[in-house]
């Protein structure tokens, strides 16, 4: 194979540099600190009441191996709950059952530490990146030409990643400090095309990130993720311990200096939209692990990345969907099944990717603080009015640097803000989201009297509209959103200010349609048409943050679009 070489040369080049092999090497170490750490927490939390809080987990543990259990699980899983709470109804008798809880919830932490915690190799990381770089270069090989499956094209995958935004500036502020990127999420491969940018296109360390148990299910994908510096997340866990575990570890991995890569939406979109909520706990940990560097003495930054992904399709975009809609609508929809966990699925839309003439985009937004304040080149934060801070201020109390646990929520919920406008800014509109918006707009206005879910199960030829009327109405989208773009409310690329729009219908229309069977849209004798309104609301749903209301304008189209 040939040697792996990165688009830009690598922020630490020898990997033995990389505090996630650090990390690695002294796992055991970190282990003991990180089961203490959460030991402590809970007795100095709940003390005697204890025993309240291992008897909830245990019920809810045993409750989750019976009725959702998963392949990946232990084979052992079951058993080990039941013995454990055989164990805890025999500590009720015993004369010290405070010391034997506490044992029991050690026993407790050190199962969810080993279960959580990945591990980093050398040789194993150099051969996973070498192989994905080769498998994705047989693949795009073999989508170009069917009759070369083994000859190993020169373009690679990063040839398909486009990064765009604050790149350099990460990669100044990542020897300077921790860089935490949280991006949004859409597919259960984003953590595996992350993994191999942010080490294959940015040069950056290998990253810690959290990745979804149910991934596991696929002993190929596990392999590669553990040697890419993934940690399990288990989202059928929620008991107080497990939880506990998660975050502690988490703050203690940012402490020891090792980027981290999390999802703070805490899921993939079920709806195709941007995220507009996010989960408070990992980001809480990131407050916490800064005030804790504090408090021991150190003056290390932790900087903050927000990242967007932009797909023009999305491999599991028709279960996320479905799921999204059964949930909302209850009894109209029945959940299926979802359509991305077999080697086929992912190798079919890697196949289709690189067929495509359609790219992967990655949006780095502007680095902030944990605060959200803005920085220069060296990691010094300014406030709005410009004035360079000292964060340790943020944590001071008449003089001290204290612990308060109410404040820091409510830092927590202002750094999630930041975030949150930072992805509405820095998305990048793509061609396929727009003439999806317009479509599922104009669809929408000549159905007024039908909600959403009655919308979605019309039958098949209800959406149909003139090719030239449409490229009007997706003019005036465009139109809206270039105003947008010109005072920073948007990120519009360069190759679409240059396209006209009857040609950049044509690619938003053509890249739509490439992965899925029955397409979101297609042209036909000169009509506009969905083979499939489920998949077309999913891609419509990537643009709804704009603001731009286009069914509003529909209703009085002849005045204002067809003048």
């Amino acid at each position: 194979m040939a040697k792996f070489q990165s688009v830009y040369p690598h922020v630490l080049p020898d990997i033995s540099d990389w505090p996630i092999y650090k990390l690695a090497k002294d796992k055991e170490n970190f282990i003991k600190q990180l089961e203490q750490e959460v030991l402590d927490k809970f007795v100095e939390k709940y003390g005697t009441d204890l025993e309240k809080i291992i008897a909830k987990t245990i019920y809810l543990e045993k409750k989750r191996c019976i009725e959702t259990p998963w392949k990946i699980d232990p084979a052992n899983e079951i058993k080990y709950w039941s013995a454990l709470g055989k164990e805890f109804q025999s500590n009720k008798i015993t004369e010290n059952p405070e010391v034997l809880n506490h044992e029991l919830l050690k026993k407790i932490i050190n199962r969810y530490c080993e279960e959580i915690l990945g591990d980093f190799k050398i040789k194993t990381f150099k051969f996973a990146r070498r192989f994905l770089t080769s498998l994705f270069k047989r693949l795009f090989t073999a989508a170009a030409d069917k009759k070369n499956l083994f000859w190993v094209s020169k373009k690679k995958l990063y040839e398909k990643i486009i990064v765009k935004g604050s790149l350099d500036k990460v990669r100044e502020l990542s020897t300077k400090g921790t860089v935490i990127v949280v991006p949004t999420h859409l597919s259960n491969i984003d953590s595996i095309l992350l993994g191999y940018a942010m080490d294959g296109v940015a040069g950056l360390p290998a990253f810690s990130y959290g990745a979804g148990l149910n991934l596991y299910d696929l002993e190929l994908v596990a392999y590669f993720m553990d040697r890419l510096g993934a940690y399990k997340v288990d989202r059928r866990k929620k008991n107080p311990i497990y939880l506990e575990t998660l975050k502690n570890m988490s703050k203690l991995t940012i402490e020891r200096g090792v980027n981290s890569l999390f999802f703070p939406g805490g899921t993939r979109s079920r709806s195709g939209e941007l995220e507009s909520s996010l989960k408070m706990g990992l980001l809480g940990t990131i407050i916490e692990a800064q005030r804790s560097l504090y408090q021991n003495g150190k003056e290390d930054k932790i900087y903050i990345v927000p990242l967007t992904m932009s797909y023009n399709f999305v491999l599991e975009g028709k279960f996320l969907i479905e799921n999204f809609l059964q949930a909302t609508g209850r009894e109209k929809y029945i959940k299926i099944k979802d359509q991305a966990r077999s080697y086929r699925k992912y190798l079919s839309f890697f196949w289709k990717l690189f067929s495509a003439s359609s790219e992967i985009y990655l949006s780095f937004a502007e680095p902030m603080d944990v605060f959200g304040h803005k920085l220069d080149n060296d990691g010094n934060s300014y406030n709005h009015l410009n004035q360079k801070i000292d964060l340790k201020e943020y944590f001071t109390i008449n003089g001290s640097m204290l612990t308060n646990t109410q404040r820091e929520s409510v830092y927590t919920k202002k750094l999630a803000d930041k975030i949150l406008e930072s992805y509405r800014v820095t998305n990048i509109i793509l061609a396929s989201h727009l003439v999806a918006y317009c479509s599922f707009e104009y669809f929408q206005e000549q159905h007024p009297n039908l909600d959403i879910y009655d919308l979605v199960n019309l039958k098949i030829d209800s959406l149909r509209i003139e090719l030239t009327e449409f490229e009007k109405i997706v003019q005036y989208t465009w139109e809206k959103l270039l105003a947008k773009a010109d005072k920073g409310e948007a990120f519009i690329l360069e190759k679409y200010r240059e396209m006209r729009i009857k040609d950049m219908v044509q690619e938003g229309i053509s890249n739509l349609g490439i992965y899925h069977d029955r397409k979101p849209l297609v042209i036909e004798k000169g009509f506009v048409q969905s083979q499939d309104y489920k998949l077309l609301y999913f891609y419509h749903n990537r643009m709804t943050h704009y603001d731009i209301h286009l069914n509003q304008k529909l209703k009085i189209k002849e005045e204002i679009i067809f003048e």
